[in-house]
């Protein structure tokens, strides 16, 4: 089977490690950029690449178009020219399915099968050089079908995204938006918008940058996106985002009421509602929002104290993810902020740095 990666950074790099040196599978992989090739070449994650559009996408039996969600449609129509195989399977990996679902039932021929991806899975870092074939590891995987999918088809991409060890979640491409524009798109809109308001009052008074270095820093991460990518998400999802932040408009309202009237029993029954189901979500299993686990580490002053620690979990195989002086005064130790992407590691991490003689704080 030849597969063709349009897009490899992050998440096409990561696919193409999962397909690679796998028997009977042969990965090619498309950048319009010279530089881009040597890249993939150089470190090993494709079989083969190319700057030729067509040359990557003839011979093709499955098509990954791993590109931003503001190119995916024109990707489509260029495609839909060329003389792809017969019974050629095309899927994308954008956090936005109606709008590439649409496209695809209107600009594809017959004999050329799109289904809708989205792996629910990143990383802080993008490019190539994030790119891992561990990525996906109990991910979900959205596909989108659609109504009249060619089942064989869609048996076939499952069998092959079984290389990623992500979990296949099958659903249609209006729920996805949905789901995905009230857990992903909303949440970055109000993490900017928040991020903003506080930047206008620290325009006027710098100690509110100074006081938000701690638990804001954390809560807005991932106002820090991309905003190129975001601009098209939103713009993809436009009629989904706007009904949730009217809903959002309303829960806030309510909540202004409550304190406008002094309400404080209905203020605790939302912190109470809030918590039972956060309490309930799934903590290991990865989702849209990348999560992240943080200790913090009370260390002495002294003379490489820091790469002693970062050394000492290296030895132990213990993946950390970022570290932070979080401060740094003569009479007072220092605070290390150590993030880890796996729970795991950041238990094992404070059982060693515990053992160290520091102090650790969750």
């Amino acid at each position: 089977m030849r597969i063709a990666i349009f897009g490899v950074g992050l998440i096409g790099g990561s696919l193409a490690l999962c397909f690679k040196n796998k028997p009977g599978l042969h990965v090619v992989g498309h950048s319009p950029r010279q530089s881009s090739v040597e890249k993939m070449l150089k470190r090993e994650v494709v079989d083969e690449a190319t700057t030729s559009f067509e040359a990557a996408a003839v011979a093709a039996d499955v098509i990954f178009l791993c590109v931003p969600v503001g190119n995916l449609e024109d990707y489509l129509v260029r495609l839909n020219r060329l003389p792809l195989k017969e019974g050629c399977i095309i899927t994308d990996v954008g956090s936005t399915k109606q709008a590439i679902m649409a496209c695809a039932q209107t600009c594809l021929r017959p004999g050329v099968r799109f289904i809708g991806g989205h792996p629910m899975a990143g990383k802080e870092k993008s490019g190539i050089e994030a790119a891992s074939s561990y990525l996906f590891e109990n991910a979900y995987y959205v596909l989108t079908p659609g109504d009249s999918a060619d089942e064989a088809a869609y048996g076939k991409l499952v069998e092959l995204l079984a290389l990623t060890k992500a979990q296949i979640v099958r659903m249609n491409a209006d729920m996805h938006d949905s789901i995905v524009g009230a857990i992903s798109h909303l949440p970055h809109i109000i993490a900017v918008a928040l991020v903003n308001l506080v930047a206008g009052h620290d325009r006027r008074n710098h100690l509110y940058s100074t006081l938000a270095a701690g638990g804001f820093r954390d809560l807005t991460r991932i106002a820090s996106s991309d905003p190129i990518i975001w601009r098209d998400i939103l713009a993809s999802n436009r009629d989904v985002v706007l009904k949730l932040l009217h809903e959002w408009n309303d829960e806030i309202n309510r909540f202004m009421k409550l304190i406008e009237e002094n309400d404080g029993a209905g203020i605790e029954r939302e912190f109470v509602a809030a918590n039972r189901f956060r309490s309930e979500l799934p903590e290991r299993r990865k989702g849209v929002l990348t999560a992240m686990f943080d200790i913090y580490v009370e260390v002495p002053d002294q003379p490489g104290i820091i790469g002693k620690i970062a050394s000492h979990l290296g030895d132990h195989k213990i993946n950390l993810s970022n570290i932070q002086i979080m401060e740094s005064r003569l009479d007072v130790p220092g605070a290390l902020r150590l993030t880890f992407r796996e729970e795991e590691d950041m238990a094992k991490a404070a059982e060693l740095i515990k053992q160290m003689g520091c102090n650790v704080h969750y």
